[in-house]
């Protein structure tokens, strides 16, 4: 079991992470140059249902896979081992993600003008680099923790 949820993961974590890296090194350049918000719009919508679902798959076996290697949830918050201190980590870059998303969606997205482009490209690459940061916090939870 603890298999196929970890493929679920690392599938949801290469549509997420990889979505956001193709954003921001191949549209982005050319959206920011070009001073043009429709095509970072029209890639939002259409990665938007892919991509969340993606991130929520994520969240859920992430959770899930967390317990069942520490699975007193008290040591995620203060952690005592290598493993906890992982998942304090990816719960941490979770909640950043989640605030930047946020942010992003609710304040910058619905007033995007050739004029906030580079404020919306820093949320891009915000969340691109908190999407490498998980995977490279996955990898070391895979390999024992810092």
């Amino acid at each position: 079991m603890y298999a196929v949820i970890l493929f679920l993961h690392v599938l949801g974590a290469t549509i997420w992470v990889g979505g956001h890296l193709v954003l921001a090194v191949c549209w982005l350049p050319g959206i920011l140059r070009d001073r043009a918000p429709a095509p970072l719009l029209a890639f939002e919508q259409r990665f938007e249902r892919l991509g969340m679902s993606a991130l929520a798959l994520q969240v859920v076996t992430g959770l899930w896979m967390a317990h069942q290697v520490v699975p007193d949830v008290g040591q995620w918050l203060h952690p005592q081992s290598p493993l906890a201190h992982v998942i304090a980590l990816k719960l941490g870059l979770l909640l950043a993600t989640a605030a930047v998303a946020v942010h992003a969606r609710l304040r910058v997205l619905p007033r995007l003008t050739p004029a906030t482009l580079p404020l919306m490209a820093g949320h891009v690459l915000a969340v691109t680099a908190l999407g490498v940061a998980f995977v490279a916090a996955g990898v070391a939870l895979r390999f024992g923790g810092f």
